[in-house]
């Protein structure tokens, strides 16, 4: 290396975004994931014993597979070698293979050849790759956020063990912001800067999971922002943090009272027929970050408890907007769920079957000696005749295919549990057993 190597690659440091300048260097460092590097967990073992066999780490983006593959490197006495797979190619491989060879025979030292986005090598580059893997001449970290199943070699993928990184929690997230704000060597401490808790929960919040995405929104606001003329702080609140986002925060704390408020508006606009107020509440959910399968869970309750068989169809399709939403996710989800919350508002309203049910839980409850009528009980086993299971009238013998006889158990006769409503197909339920009875009593 000679003295321009080193002051570009010096300067490159000092000048590295804040994501870059935080990244740890050891496994004690390394926030979130614990699933996988728990002290207890076989990742974290081979790689404090130093013992690593070809891996891939697959995840979304900003959850630590570079990281990661960095802390291996600072960690492992084998030499580590770095492509991104979307400007190396079978050359660059080529050479990396040869050298890998090299200091195995010279030197008796392995090789750790650390690939990024490992899916944008083609089939005939991972074809390339496969020998020196299968023999340990290199031993490989692929890294992709795509499905490695899916976009990488599978003969790759049975010589490797895949690592999942999962999307990082708030919590997570808010003790990398306070690490980056507070941090004099590696973070922002230097600048005297002073953030909002509300900062740090908008920021950890609205960046789902994505740990790059808080730490760029922390660097530009406080390298744009004025010190405070009385403090001489850097003052990092939520109006900065919105502005570096360049989203607006509304209060929806997930487990606090406007969750519980919003979500009270959406169903009671749903129940109330105000598809404007439903669909605006269900907005709102979605913009602050709310469970998809949540909302639609709410959906597919209030069809039934507020609409039930006026309009029969509308639990079919909040059912199956919820398999739907599950299926495709955001951001398309939006307008699956705003269909059936629509839909829902618009329907015509009954809550007969609500009331039908607690007034059968109720005289579960309270009524006794609630026995199955005689006629009712089994009669398809050898002896039931002589219990006396006989006289049922079988009702598609009869016109309508309806007949009057004791269904309810005799403490219950005359009991009305569901009585149908006049909105909807209600009424067309209502009229029917109008009809058949009267044809009855005839």
């Amino acid at each position: 290396m000679d003295l321009f190597d080193y002051m570009r690659k010096t300067s490159m440091k000092d000048e590295a975004p804040l994501a870059k300048r935080l990244r740890p260097t050891s496994l004690e460092e390394i926030v979130g994931q614990k699933h996988i590097l728990g002290e207890d967990k076989l990742l974290y073992r081979v790689i404090k014993a130093d013992k690593l066999s070809s891996i891939i780490l697959y995840g979304p983006p900003g959850t630590g597979k570079t990281t990661l593959a960095m802390v291996i490197a600072n960690t492992t006495s084998a030499i580590f070698k770095q492509l991104n797979a979307t400007t190396a190619g079978k050359k660059d491989i080529e050479e990396v293979v040869k050298e890998a060879k090299d200091n195995l025979g010279m030197y008796g030292k392995k090789t750790i050849l650390f690939i990024d986005e490992i899916h944008r090598f083609n089939k005939a580059q991972q074809d390339y790759l496969l020998p020196f893997v299968e023999d340990g001449t290199v031993v490989m970290i692929g890294a992709t956020t795509e499905n490695p199943y899916f976009e990488v070699n599978s003969a790759l993928i049975s010589r490797s063990t895949i690592f999942q990184l999962k999307p990082l929690s708030s919590e997570d997230i808010e003790q990398l912001i306070k690490r980056a704000v507070y941090d004099v060597e590696k973070g922002m401490g230097s600048y005297n800067v002073e953030i909002t808790d509300e900062a740090i929960h908008f920021l950890a919040d609205i960046s789902e999971g994505d740990a790059r995405h808080a730490l760029n929104a922390v660097e530009l606001g406080i390298l744009s922002t004025d010190r405070d003329e009385t403090t001489g702080k850097i003052i990092y609140d939520l109006k900065v943090a919105e502005e570096c986002i360049q989203r607006r925060a509304i209060r929806y704390e997930k487990d606090g009272d406007n969750h519980y408020d919003t979500i009270s508006a959406f169903i009671k606009s749903m129940r109330g027929s105000d598809p404007d107020a439903a669909v605006y509440y269900l907005a709102k959910m979605l913009y602050a970050g709310e469970s998809i399968t949540f909302i639609a869970r709410r959906i597919m309750i209030c069809a039934c408890e507020d609409v039930g068989n006026a309009d029969p169809q509308a639990i079919v399709v909040a059912t199956s907007c919820a398999q739907a939403v599950e299926r495709i996710g955001m951001p398309e989800a939006q307008i699956i769920l705003a269909h059936a919350a629509i839909y829902v508002a618009c329907a015509p309203k009954s809550n007969s079957i609500v009331n039908a049910i607690f007034a059968a839980n109720d005289a579960v409850k309270h009524v006794n000696d609630c026995q199955v009528p005689v006629h009712l009980r089994d009669a398809h086993y050898s002896g039931a005749k002589n219990l006396g299971n006989v006289g049922y009238k079988y009702a598609h013998d009869y016109p309508n295919h309806y007949v009057n006889q004791q269904y309810l158990p005799d403490p219950l006769i005359g009991e009305k549990f569901y009585e149908p409503g006049d909105n909807g197909y209600e009424k067309d339920i209502k009229d029917w057993f109008n009809i058949i009875k009267k044809d009855n009593e005839k």
